[in-house]
């Protein structure tokens, strides 16, 4: 069996891209030439690699085998360049990193910008997913790290305490729930919403634990960001779970005209961790990373 590393790349982008005529543009290939490599690594194999569709393409089985151990060689000759690197002048490299929605939008920019402005030859690929996703692609080779809620199992992965990333509920300063000192989500969950877009994780993952209580949320309003929702409960429009980080942003006059009640739900109680596969090696540069992150500041 041989595929080369044009092949293996090639593969890796149009499942990531889940289309032939992208994942050939990723690779600077033609789009027949990207298809006649395609059809001779199936042909190698004696098995289909990808389901062919018109609104694009999918792994199959044996392409999802192919996929892990195609990103594990492709790791291991990028962590053999960053290394090497060192040497001469230093050769671009590329971090995959996962994350939660609070870590995306609250904890993950300064502690980038500072890192990407050190280390101006790196990448980072940074994709939102929700934190069981998060693990399982880990756990499939899929990306370099990730960062989840320590609500998720992290079984087979290496995981370092980050930041506190609790939810409260926010309500307006006026509220009649204003003046408590914390609150369930069974109290609240006949209230009004203001939450972001339908499929955030975050949404998803309150959404799953107001099912367990047999309650479906009303929305009155979604919106794109952590300051807007702020923004529409100070305005009465509804009520809202948030991270608690995410009120750090608003200013002294935008935290008074809202309050914030701790939830005493214990999945509301949650830490944030930094993953990595604890079966395999990091690439020089994705350990810079998981080192810059987990720096005090």
């Amino acid at each position: 069996m041989r595929f080369d590393l044009t092949d293996l790349r090639l593969f890796v982008n149009v499942v990531e891209a889940g289309s032939l005529t992208a994942g050939a543009e990723r690779t600077h290939l033609s789009l027949a030439s990207a298809s006649q490599r395609v059809l001779g690594m199936e042909e190698t194999l004696g098995a289909p690699l990808l389901v062919r569709r018109k609104t694009g393409v999918q792994a199959t089985e044996a392409g999802h085998t192919l996929l892990a151990h195609a990103r594990r060689v492709l790791d291991q000759v990028e962590q053999l360049r960053s290394e090497l690197g060192v040497y001469g002048q230093g050769l671009q490299g590329r971090v995959r990193l996962l994350c939660n929605t609070s870590a995306m939008t609250q904890h993950l920019p300064k502690a980038l910008a500072a890192f990407l402005a050190g280390h101006p030859r790196v990448s980072v690929d940074l994709q939102e997913r929700p934190s069981e996703e998060i693990v399982q692609e880990l756990r499939g080779g899929l990306a370099d790290l990730g960062i989840v809620s320590d609500a998720v199992a992290t079984t087979g992965l290496d995981a370092i305490a980050w930041a506190r990333d609790d939810l409260v509920l926010l309500v307006p300063a006026d509220d009649p729930l204003a003046g408590r000192r914390s609150i369930a989500l069974a109290d609240a969950a006949q209230r009004d919403f203001v939450g972001l877009a339908a499929g955030t994780p975050l949404q998803e993952h309150v959404a799953a634990h107001a099912r367990r209580l047999g309650r479906r949320l009303a929305y009155r309003i979604r919106v794109s960001s952590f300051d807007a929702v702020c923004a529409m409960v100070e305005q009465g429009i509804g009520v809202a779970v948030v991270p608690r980080a995410a009120l750090a942003s608003r200013g002294a006059r935008a935290r008074m005209g809202v309050q914030a009640l701790p939830l005493s739900d214990a999945w509301a109680r949650r830490q944030l961790l930094v993953c990595s596969r604890a079966d395999a090696p990091l690439p020089r540069n994705a350990r810079l990373l998981r080192s810059a992150l987990l720096a005090p500041t």
